[in-house]
């Protein structure tokens, strides 16, 4: 799972685009006109970015495939934004006269969520109207669509569409964009289509080795987000290795973002989406009734360990920005390497069962009911809010 989302290393290696795409103009040439838009609809943005946001978060526990491949999880999702670099853009007119071309190939610290974030919101609150440039809109309105575009991507590769306006908006934006290098800048590298739902449902295939193989992916996409929140998100501002590490630290959302990735963990063991107990066809359901007191020992553990996990995050102390040091943090912390701890006990006893043919065929069904059950229904979802997201800023402006 390819992640940037600490960008101090990017800021210190000198994103400064007017050198980079065009020569800056003059702040004093710069268009600082308010725009001609209404408070009521900036408010109704904010309230369906939140409703967006929590989409993403819910996919974090299945980042690999195409999130990963065609380098979306950055694109989207990199923090905190390089507001140098932004100011650097709304002065440039060569990449504002085009702003909704040039985006594509601006560094993921300048886009995605928290570029839309941090124009939209300031210490928890829609911003006042009469605050917002007519540059700023331009630039949010550009990567709005830009977003969309990419959740299309998600939506399309692994449900395996092949016609439709999701699936041409898909191909546009891989003709459009290029991989992402580790410090969130556009490579050379360009991106082609693959069906990732097939790739992880039908196994050996270019992804996976087996059925348990692709199976055991659910379990490390779900630690992969565990680690993520424990050590990264709420781990480097608590302990201050980098206080600057606050997941969307503008609209004041960071422990809603932490609670939803650990339900994309939840919905990705259990089988559904919004779920409360595991389905048949789940991994957890699975481990359950296998017939290995091991593994349904584990697997209990497992769902116990959820559970407080969750509770634990919902009782951190709000505002995270600005009460990140507050001792909850630590209690979701410690709450979620349990978890992580037991789902890596269960993952080492399901690796016993390789080569095993009834497993294997036990698998499949769990791989394709995944596939089809959680991740397209999520990003399907995902794709649904952007482009109501998208659609919601182009109407701030009267």
């Amino acid at each position: 799972m390819k992640q940037i989302k600490n960008f101090s290393k990017a800021l210190m290696m000198g994103i400064v685009m007017c050198g980079a795409l065009a020569s800056c103009e003059k702040e004093n040439d710069v268009d600082s006109s308010v725009v001609a838009g209404s408070q009521q609809a900036l408010d109704a943005a904010c309230s369906q970015w939140k409703v967006a946001r929590a989409d993403w978060e819910n996919t974090e526990a299945f980042l690999f495939g195409a999130a990963d491949e065609y380098s979306i999880d950055p694109h989207t999702d990199t923090w905190p934004v390089d507001q140098a670099a932004l100011a650097n853009v709304l002065r440039d007119n060569s990449i504002m006269s085009d702003i909704e071309n040039k985006v594509k190939q601006l560094n993921s610290g300048l886009l995605g969520y928290h570029g839309i974030e941090y124009v939209l919101f300031r210490s928890g609150q829609p911003r006042e109207i009469s605050q917002l440039t007519q540059l700023e809109y331009n630039y949010v309105c550009a990567v709005a669509k830009d977003l969309y575009q990419a959740t299309c991507v998600l939506q399309t590769t692994w449900e395996g569409a092949k016609s439709g306006t999701r699936y041409d908006e898909t191909m546009n934006y891989l003709k459009s964009h290029n991989t992402l290098d580790d410090d969130g800048n556009v490579t050379d590298e360009g991106l082609s289509y693959k069906n990732f739902g097939s790739n992880f449902k039908n196994t050996p295939s270019a992804d996976y080795e087996s059925n348990l193989d692709a199976t055991i992916q659910i379990i490390e996409g779900a630690r992969d987000i565990i680690s993520e929140v424990a050590g990264s998100k709420i781990g480097l501002p608590w302990t201050g290795e980098d206080d600057s590490y606050i997941e969307s630290p503008y609209a004041y959302n960071s422990i809603v973002d932490f609670y939803d990735n650990i339900v994309s963990c939840k919905n990705a063991l259990y089988g559904t989406v919004a779920a409360t107990q595991p389905n048949e066809s789940s991994l957890i359901y699975f481990c359950l009734n296998a017939g290995n007191n091991t593994l349904k020992s584990q697997a209990q553990a497992v769902q116990t360990k959820l559970d407080a996990a969750l509770t634990a995050i919902n009782n951190m102390k709000k505002p995270f920005a600005l009460n990140y040091k507050d001792a909850s943090s630590k209690t979701a912390m410690d709450a979620l390497d349990a978890l992580d701890g037991a789902l890596e006990e269960m993952e080492e006893t399901l690796k016993s069962y390789s080569g095993n043919s009834t497993v294997e065929n036990q698998c499949k069904v769990i791989n394709a009911n995944y596939v089809d059950n959680v991740v397209v229904k999520t990003y399907t979802s995902l794709c649904d809010n952007a482009e109501k997201l998208y659609k919601a800023i182009v109407n701030i402006k009267k």
